[in-house]
């Protein structure tokens, strides 16, 4: 008979005594629990002591939190948590200093409970901790623990980060600005000052003054503090107001982040992790979004300044560095000038900039391309301009659909997701790589239009091809311009062309009723495959990242399923893992006949508490569940898209229900389309042998035919 649902067998220990074995009734008072297990022992004052978990993070155990322990949980007991925070608030204050080296040391690693924090934060300990800083007497081990434990109770939004004092930033700046600080302390001092301006409108001003970007650009080239640093950075562009983000874009941009960027961190002897993936990827959107202000003007067709633009493009196309018949005489030549500039309005092309995305933004690059690479504009123009069978390419019109394109891609304007690592290493190989990008694709348009052989009632078909080209390219990560170039080389539009047909041939294959039947007949066993290995996946296990208010600080934890497929094990891990973990080490489990469904989405616990802004949109597509009795939930959210397919799939076929991602669906067509070629490909093998001379009223044993095509 199955123990009652309310009943969890836990192991209690104590310092110095054997484990107590009982079975917790998870109806009974946690108190009275205490009490009884104090008793075990004979301690007294059972009101002294809490509950722990003995693995992992080492959490109290609360009320609130007891639903999550599971049978054979290994626990602790320990002093209460308002007891274990008065005990160290008095060692942090004592006069010994290994005492208390000691009891910070503890304190940076209690800091993360949440229980303890909050007692420790209603006896003013943040407030100690802060005056122990600002007195400049702490340095070394003492000072990092000290900023340690200061940054995990303000983590726990207890506290506001506006009652921080202007002396304590005063004094995390200068460890900063210092030029010979230890690591640990650096990194913790910029955690802090990134927080405080992420959280802060008033502390941004604050920090700003107290810390330059070339102060922090001077870090990039310590490996050890580089995510730290960029992740202020980031943090200071992202929190500045309108008027001062150019500024510091041309602050930067005059300390030569980019390179340093490119040199130490892209181009370093380590590999990028998904926290530095992050922040350059922010840093890329961040830079991006400049362009928003003039993606989103409009062209005042009064405005002389802006129409003498569109004069300088008439003239470098046409008139070169002279103008020889004198700009009176070339007036009256200038609406046929500015049709063979590819506009739409040949009479007063300002009127193309005036719709909105992309406004001045596309007349911006136009311009680039017309000055910095004059050869090539005035070859796209002319080439066009002076054909005369329908095929020429618009090159105002195609500049123009072709920024707004771009803008879409790289979404100009919108905010950084949560989670997204994304960046391209080619951004950062140029200072105008924006500008370039463009050039290399206005050019990728007219070679494309070529190819299709495209007149103007083909512009958007040709626009369509173009985004699939750049986009394809841009998914293969380029390191660099000349090898964006390369990529779309090998993407012309009759590769375009093959790998559609392709993809169709993998969605839709062949028709015929005899097709039909073989691919029903293969379906079975190529579901049987996907099934296996999205369960041979399982059992190898993934890493996932638990969310919280900072990236840089989250744990990690991991999954896998045991290899009889009868258990899930997860456990808490203090970094990413490089491969399999074992099973040893993933405390926590499930059995699989416990659990009862998987959720997604929104459908998920820990999501039906967050919010519904753009950064939170890409954790909502990669979240899900598993629920499992008695009412207890397991939650992921998802590394990256493939994952959450093969683990939401294998734990629906761990369950004997369907598996319905797109990548099952993607692999399922995939690899019935190979194995149906594969079997037609040895009919079309088939080596027919010489028939005998035929016997009377006897048929050819080869008298058949199969229609394949």
């Amino acid at each position: 008979m199955p123990p009652p649902v309310d009943i969890v067998k836990v192991a209690i220990e104590w310092p110095g005594a054997n484990a107590q074995l009982i079975e917790m009734d998870q109806k009974r008072a946690l108190s009275s629990i205490i009490r009884e297990v104090c008793d075990g022992w004979s301690l007294s004052g059972s009101e002294q002591f809490a509950l722990r978990y003995a693995d992992g993070p080492q959490l109290y155990i609360t009320e609130q939190s007891r639903s999550e322990i599971k049978n054979g949980t290994i626990l602790r007991l320990a002093i209460s948590p308002a007891r274990a925070a008065r005990q160290l608030l008095e060692r942090i204050q004592s006069h010994g200093i290994d005492a208390r080296l000691e009891a910070l040391k503890e304190l940076a690693k209690l800091s993360a409970d949440p229980t303890f924090a909050a007692e420790f934060i209603n006896m003013e300990g943040i407030g100690t901790l802060a005056r122990l800083v600002e007195s400049g007497t702490h340095f070394g081990e003492m000072l990092a623990f000290t900023l340690t434990a200061f940054l995990e109770l303000m983590d726990h939004g207890i506290v506001s980060w506006d009652l921080i004092s202007l002396s304590f930033i005063k004094q995390i700046a200068g460890y900063v600005n210092q030029p010979m600080v230890d690591v640990s302390i650096l990194q913790r001092s910029l955690a802090i000052l990134e927080s405080m301006v992420l959280n802060s409108h008033s502390l941004y001003h604050r920090v700003a003054q107290e810390i330059t970007v070339g102060q922090l650009i001077g870090h990039l080239s310590n490996q050890e503090i580089q995510t730290y640093a960029i992740a202020l950075i980031n943090a200071l562009f992202l929190k500045a107001p309108e008027d001062r983000r150019q500024e510091m874009a041309s602050t930067l941009a005059q300390k030569h982040l980019r390179s340093i960027i490119l040199n130490h961190v892209i181009r370093g002897n380590r590999p990028i992790k998904a926290e530095m993936a992050h922040q350059l990827y922010v840093l890329q959107v961040l830079t991006f979004n400049l362009l928003e202000e003039r993606m989103m003007t409009k062209m005042d067709p009064n405005d002389q300044a802006q129409r003498d633009i569109i004069f300088e493009l008439r003239r470098i196309a046409f008139d070169g560095e002279n103008d020889p018949t004198g700009t009176e005489k070339r007036k009256a030549m200038y609406t046929k000038d500015y049709k063979m500039l590819g506009f739409t309005n040949h009479v007063n092309p300002a009127m193309d900039f005036t719709q909105t995305p992309p406004g001045m933004l596309a007349l911006d690059n136009m311009l680039y391309l017309a000055k910095v690479h004059q050869d090539t504009y005035i070859r796209i123009v002319l080439e066009n301009s002076s054909r005369e069978d329908k095929h020429e390419c618009p090159f105002g019109r195609c500049a123009i659909e072709l920024t707004r394109m771009l803008c879409e891609i790289l979404q100009v304007g919108e905010l950084p997701n949560e989670g997204c690592n994304d960046y391209h290493p080619m951004f950062f190989t140029h200072d105008r790589a924006w500008e370039e990008f463009f050039c290399v694709c206005i050019q990728l348009l007219n070679k494309t239009w070529k190819e299709m052989r495209a007149t103007a009632e083909d512009f958007n078909k040709v626009m369509q091809v173009v985004r699939e080209q750049i986009t394809r390219a841009l998914a293969m990560k380029p390191s660099s311009l000349d090898q964006l170039k390369n990529k779309l080389r090998g993407l012309n539009y009759s590769e375009i062309l093959r790998l559609r047909q392709s993809e169709r041939m993998s969605q839709d294959d062949f028709q015929s009723p005899p097709i039909i039947e073989l691919r029903e007949r293969i379906q079975p066993e190529i579901l049987e495959l996907i099934k296996q290995q999205r369960l041979n996946r399982l059992c190898e296990g993934s890493c996932f990242r638990k969310l919280g208010n900072r990236r840089r600080q989250e744990k990690f934890w991991f999954c896998r399923l045991s290899l009889n497929h009868k258990v899930l094990h997860y456990g808490d891990l203090d970094e990413s893992p490089q491969g399999e973990v074992p099973f040893e080490l993933l405390s926590d489990k499930i059995p699989v006949s416990d659990i009862k469904s998987v959720v997604t989405g929104k459908d998920c616990p820990h999501m039906k508490e967050k919010s519904a802004l753009k950064q939170n949109k890409e954790v909502l597509e990669l979240a899900f569940s598993v629920l499992y009795d008695p009412d207890e939930t397991l939650n992921f959210v998802a590394p990256n898209k493939y994952e959450y397919c093969i683990w939401t799939d294998g734990l629906c076929a761990l369950l004997g229900r369907e598996m319905g991602s797109d990548l099952t669906r993607s692999d399922l067509d995939t690899l019935i389309s190979m194995e149906m070629k594969l079997r037609l490909l040895d009919l079309e093998n088939i080596t027919i042998p010489e028939a005998p001379p035929p016997v009377p009223k006897e048929p050819s044993s080869y008298n058949f035919t199969y229609n394949y095509s």
